[in-house]
């Protein structure tokens, strides 16, 4: 999951000073590992649930945060810490962000109740808001020619993998020395970069850039009171207040955020992308891949340690090949979307992913987890890593190289808040499974994720153009 932000002065950096060769390396691999960290949060907290929850008394909402207050602050943030990139330099966003997420990240791992474990979440997602933007505009403003296309390779390499090894990496520090060092393994890697990058990081004048703070709390601020209102909505039902206000309130923090952003000279997100048909694919596509994908780490890491007794690291192994599958997937799609074209490679990919589905459903609290729920998760995963690429092609290579920077906004937006919102809707429909590992929450969680993925697919075959994308700037990588 790469964040760009705005390419505007990427493409017109000045050649690098060759002197400074073996910095310039040094520099991405500290910023790919930095962004290694990032990703990694995603997932690797996913096999340490159970044991935080035991250890301090946490309930189902707590747990559906612990996941959402991450992504939430992340996606909400984002183009806000892009644009402050720009206002103040990259060097100096960079070094903020990374500060910010290896403190937060002590913090996580130092907590003994909930007000502390959240309020670290959020501050390592604002940490990662501020870093990865940044980071990434250092990179691309850093190489020329074929040197930045190896860069943004090595870059895009970090995005692959640091789900996969966040499964793995989180089964096995949860089984050994315990769950907080999913959070301190941060720690010495964060102290390592803020103490080598000063020196590595160039600086470059910081741009003339008003910040739209307005429009950057609004979205969060609407995102976070959706999520409130459907995990709530798990507890006291679909029709009570404290349900149905926060849902309300979202809506009005959402109309709130198009008001501003239409008379913002300088808006975080401009409402005219969406009148672009690429634009909508792309974000659709984001929204309903990251929402099953992140939903299912979730749902699978807590029905096979509460359900069927795996221990954090059987868990984490089972996971592997989950996160590889995604990645053959986003492989693959990578290829056919350059010689079947868009639309079909995103169909093809969501009726993987449906049918792959459709086993989970199946679930139950006895038989075997590798002949049932290991292959369903697998088939799902493999189709939704197609979706991934698809969609990311289709917004950027479909819509002018001018607005390509904005339309990358747009997708990696609609990726963290995808993972918070479906995090929060299949906890919503599982509660009973997750609260007291009755199996019935769990096979409706996925009987809904097998629905959502069905009924994607004429949304899909309506929304993505015909033809190839043809790619005409700079890789925005997610």
């Amino acid at each position: 999951m790469s964040h760009p932000h705005r390419a505007a002065h990427a493409e017109h950096a000045a050649p690098p000073d060759e002197a400074a060769e073996p910095r310039r390396w040094l520099m991405l691999a500290l910023l790919c590992l930095a962004q290694f960290m990032l990703i990694l949060d995603v997932t690797v907290v996913n096999v340490a649930l159970p044991d935080m929850a035991a250890d301090l008394h946490l309930g189902r909402e707590t747990l559906t945060w612990v996941v959402t207050a991450y992504t939430l602050c992340f996606g909400g943030l984002m183009l806000l810490g892009g644009r402050l990139a720009d206002a103040v330099g990259a060097h100096r966003t960079v070094l903020a962000g990374l500060a910010v997420f290896t403190a937060a990240s002590l913090a996580t791992g130092l907590a003994t109740g909930a007000p502390t474990l959240l309020g670290g979440r959020i501050f390592q997602g604002v940490g990662a808001a501020l870093l990865s933007p940044s980071a990434l505009s250092m990179v691309t403003t850093s190489f020329q020619g074929e040197e930045r296309n190896k860069a943004l390779g090595a870059w895009a390499a970090v995005g692959g993998t640091g789900s996969a090894v966040g499964v793995l990496l989180g089964g096995v520090l949860t089984d050994g020395p315990g769950w907080e060092w999913v959070f301190y393994l941060n720690v010495p890697v964060g102290v390592l970069a803020l103490a080598t990058l000063p020196a590595l990081l160039p600086r470059r004048s910081p741009q003339p850039v008003r910040l739209d703070l307005p429009g950057a709390v609004l979205v969060t601020a609407g995102t976070a009171s959706l999520i409130y209102g459907l995990v709530k909505a798990g507890d006291a039902g679909w029709g009570d207040a404290t349900a149905v206000l926060p849902l309300l309130g979202a809506l009005v923090l959402y109309a709130a955020f198009v008001g501003v952003e239409r008379v913002s000279r300088a808006p975080l997100m401009d409402p005219r992308m969406f009148t672009r048909r690429p634009v909508v694919a792309g974000a659709f596509l984001m929204l309903v891949a990251t929402a099953l994908l992140i939903a299912f780490f979730f749902l699978g890491s807590v029905y096979l340690q509460r359900v069927r007794g795996f221990s954090p690291l059987r868990t984490g192994l089972v996971f592997l090949p989950v996160a590889v599958a995604t990645g053959v997937g986003a492989h693959l799609g990578s290829r056919l979307v350059g010689r079947i074209g868009s639309r079909v490679t995103a169909t093809a990919g969501m009726a993987v992913a449906a049918a792959g589905t459709v086993p989970l459903t199946w679930v139950a609290a006895d038989g075997s987890v590798y002949a049932g729920l290991l292959p369903g998760l697998a088939i799902a995963s493999l189709g939704i890593g197609a979706v991934f690429v698809t969609a990311t092609t289709t917004a950027l290579a479909m819509v002018t190289h001018e607005e390509a920077g904005l339309a990358s906004g747009v997708v990696n937006t609609f990726h963290e808040v995808g993972g918070s919102v479906g995090v929060a809707v299949m906890s919503t429909v599982a509660a009973a499974g997750i609260e007291h590992g009755a199996i019935g929450g769990f096979t409706d969680a996925f009987t809904l994720s097998a629905t959502v993925a069905a009924a994607s697919l004429p949304m899909t075959l309506l929304l993505v153009p015909r033809g190839k994308p043809q790619l005409t700037g700079r890789p925005h990588m997610h």
